[in-house]
């Protein structure tokens, strides 16, 4: 799958495709190891293929999260209340 063929994924799709793709990688690890896979291009290419989607993915949060700071509407992101030590 290219990543032209990726980008053009929705959001729902692109998860999909990664747990797809995830299953995939396990079950090529699964075969290489019982000796059932005979074709080795088929691990760093499926990797390759995780990549790409995380990658996109990543875009897409990055592309929102500047839009959303553009417009003004996102925040300041909430901090944890700091723990107090018990005095001994």
């Amino acid at each position: 799958m290219d990543i032209s063929e990726i980008r053009a994924l929705s959001d729902a799709d692109l998860a999909a495709q990664l747990l797809d793709a995830k299953q995939e990688l396990w079950k090529i690890r699964f075969d290489l190891a019982t000796r059932q896979e005979k074709n080795f291009n088929r691990l760093p290419a499926t990797r390759k293929r995780i990549a790409r989607i995380l990658t996109v993915m990543t875009e897409r949060e990055h592309a929102a999260a500047d839009a959303a700071a553009a417009n003004g509407s996102e925040s300041e992101p909430e901090r944890a209340p700091e723990t107090q030590k018990a005095a001994s």
